[in-house]
């Protein structure tokens, strides 16, 4: 069929086969790699199951076939800092997980046929992450997090503690507000890892320390071996020869360092305007790994791409590594090979593994099983283009991909620009069925890297820095009306939409911009003061950061939070939420709505029973997608909606 024969329909009301279940169906989180088995070579991952409300289940690959290890109801998951990460170890035929319904240890016998998970771990308040098994001792090493600690603490207490085998715990490092990454030496005679303090975040300044673990299984006095409030240390990990690695942005960018073998000195591997690391939202990313005491595998994220290559320490020679993937989440090395989590434009997230000795990769499991045809996928291209105060933005551009439809002539389609969560974060142009739901409808989509993303150095990410609200919605606004004077987009129909953090960057878009004439919110922050109030200990003190100290900050508060401003706020909105979402309480969205209903501004709301910061549960994927395209066609007229509507719109005229 030729262009010219095509059935027309106006952009934004082509039927599609990108299905909203194809997208909570297909999408399969992929997370935790690990390399571990009876010869240190099987690969470990966890694989989220919406149909089972997001459950994260345990999986192996060991050379022939990929296996489930912990079938329902285990739920290999933590929330420790409450987002988690790092829930399981593997050390030879033994696994330990976190489970996530107790929060308790369990230890499950790889060598058993249909062997059942047993409890490690005493009942309590307290959570687990970043397991680390010290054989020398028959002991984990974890960073714990008690809750309810009855010592009039309003905070959970973190600190690393060792469990023994009959499930008592002996807390080894504390005094500290934060503590991840702990580490310890091939031989077990040190322990490496990360601590920071309130109202740092991660990103913003840690402490890398050392210390000798003595005879007793204590540690001796720990040492500073790099970082400090103004530089944050990353991803400490171990030669096989036993020295010590990380990673810091004392540069302006994540790099590769190592403590030298005198143990007093810290030298560089290979600086360069690279990110070799990303912020710590969750525990046990890892982005190197060590093929032989002179050879590191490592993946860095140059000017948002991620590059895959071979470093030797000695003489700090970089040499790439062919892949065909844009994004690389996470890498594990062995000695004969790569395993990684990666994808690209036209690649949804995948593990894939790479051997040295042969060429082309092998896919052990996908994100999404049944992709569409590609000519229905809309290839994005990255753009850079001017903001405020002369500085320069990124994104991606997805336009409108439909080979089975055109659009009347002379028109142009509607825009939804995406402002990513975070605000810390970074978004990808991995393929994600979700964006091509909308671009296989006629939408145009421009995901954004605002000025405070991760992935361009420390520089770009400190634009943030007290301008929360502010630069990145200007770069949000200006990345729109740059595809309006390229002619690229309708400027009547220029839509934002975001989630958590980025839901704040889409109500200030809506509430202090006349650009947009739509909105959609996602768990989002509206009222930067209850934030505050609401937020767990991980971010309680982000908006020190973001906004600025207290008391200082209350006038920006008061000035950034929508909720404040809801009389400027004119435009038609749809907000999504979690009723036990603990991050963003459901409040600050019922706030919003109220007042957008007294004020007649057309408003729909969805309150999700059983979700919380972010939906896991297919149904509910399924719901919001659909009801958020309904919203959209409705309010932008673009067809006569039949059937029963998926969301019930206040004050829209019919």
């Amino acid at each position: 069929m030729t262009a010219t024969t095509l059935p027309t329909a106006p952009y934004g009301a082509w039927p599609s086969t990108i299905s909203a279940a194809q997208v909570a169906a297909g999408a399969t989180p992929l997370s935790g790699l690990m390399l571990g088995g009876a010869d240190g070579c099987e690969i470990f991952w966890l694989a989220g199951r919406a149909a089972e409300a997001g459950r994260n289940t345990l999986l192996r690959y060991h050379g022939v076939e990929c296996e489930e290890l912990t079938p329902a109801p285990y739920n290999v998951r933590n929330r420790v800092h409450e987002y988690g990460g790092a829930a399981y170890v593997v050390d030879g035929t033994t696994v330990y997980f976190s489970h996530f319904a107790d929060n308790r240890l369990y230890r499950l016998d790889l060598t058993a046929d249909d062997a059942v998970p047993q409890v490690i771990s005493a009942a309590g308040t307290q959570r687990f992450a970043d397991l680390v098994v010290d054989r020398t001792r028959a002991r984990l090493i974890a960073v714990r997090e008690l809750h309810d600690t009855g010592s009039g603490h309003t905070e959970p207490e973190n600190t690393i503690c060792a469990i023994h085998a009959d499930g008592s715990e002996q807390v080894l490092v504390q005094g500290a507000d934060f503590y991840s990454s702990p580490r310890l030496a091939p031989d077990g005679s040190a322990l490496a890892w990360l601590s920071w303090d309130h109202p740092d975040m991660p990103w913003q300044g840690t402490t890398l320390w050392l210390a000798e673990v003595q005879a007793d299984g204590t540690l001796a006095t720990p040492r500073k071996i790099a970082g400090g409030r103004d530089e944050s240390v990353c991803q400490p990990e171990w030669s096989p020869d036993g020295l010590l690695h990380f990673v810091s942005d004392r540069s302006g960018w994540w790099n590769l360092y190592r403590l030298c073998r005198d143990r007093q000195h810290t030298e560089g591997l290979c600086p360069m305007q690279a990110e070799f690391a990303t912020p710590h939202w969750t525990f046990g990313n890892s982005m190197y790994g060590f093929r032989s005491a002179s050879e590191i595998i490592c993946t860095y994220i140059d000017k948002g791409v991620s590059q895959l290559a071979r470093l030797l320490p000695g003489s700090g020679k970089l040499e790439a590594i062919a892949h065909p993937y844009a994004e690389i989440r996470e890498l594990r090395v062995a000695p004969g090979y790569i395993a990684m989590l990666a994808g690209g434009p036209g690649i949804a997230l995948e593990l894939a593994r790479i051997d040295f000795t042969e060429e082309g990769v092998e896919i052990l499991a996908q994100s999404i099983e049944h992709l569409p045809e590609p000519e229905y996928l809309s290839v994005p291209h990255n753009l850079d283009y001017p903001s405020a105060n002369g500085r320069n933005a990124h994104a991606f551009y997805y336009p409108p991909c439909n080979p089975a439809l055109q659009a009347p002539a002379d028109s142009l389609p509607p825009l939804i620009v995406i402002s990513h969560g975070g605000p810390t974060g970074m978004t990808v142009n991995t393929l994600k069925l979700v964006t091509q739901f909308w671009t296989s409808r006629g939408f145009g989509v421009l995901d954004v890297n605002y000025g405070g993303s991760t992935g361009f150095g420390r520089a770009y990410r400190d634009l943030l820095k007290g301008q929360w609200g502010v630069v990145d919605v200007e770069d949000c606004v200006a990345g729109a009306k740059a595809l309006v004077a390229r002619g690229l987009v309708d400027p009547e129909r220029l839509i934002i939409r975001g989630s958590s953090a980025g839901g704040l960057t889409t109500l200030c878009a809506l509430t202090f911009h006349r650009t947009f004439k739509a909105g959609a919110s996602y768990y989002g922050v509206s009222d930067l003061q209850g934030l505050d109030q609401d937020s767990h200990k991980f971010e309680s003190h982000y908006n020190a950061y973001l906004i600025a100290p207290q008391p200082a900050a209350a006038a920006l508060y008061q000035e950034r939070s929508p909720i404040h401003h809801t009389d400027q706020l004119s435009c038609p909105m749809i907000f999504f939420q979690g009723q036990d979402d603990k991050v963003v309480p459901p409040q600050q969205s019922e706030s919003m709505v109220a007042a957008l209903k007294a004020r007649g501004v057309p408003v729909a709301y969805v309150a999700l029973e059983g979700e919380g910061h972010g939906f896991r549960k297919a149904d509910n994927i399924i719901r919001t997608l659909e009801a958020e395209l309904y919203f959209y066609q409705r309010v932008f007229g673009l067809h006569d909606a039949a059937g029963t509507p998926p969301v019930h719109i206040d004050n829209l005229a019919d």
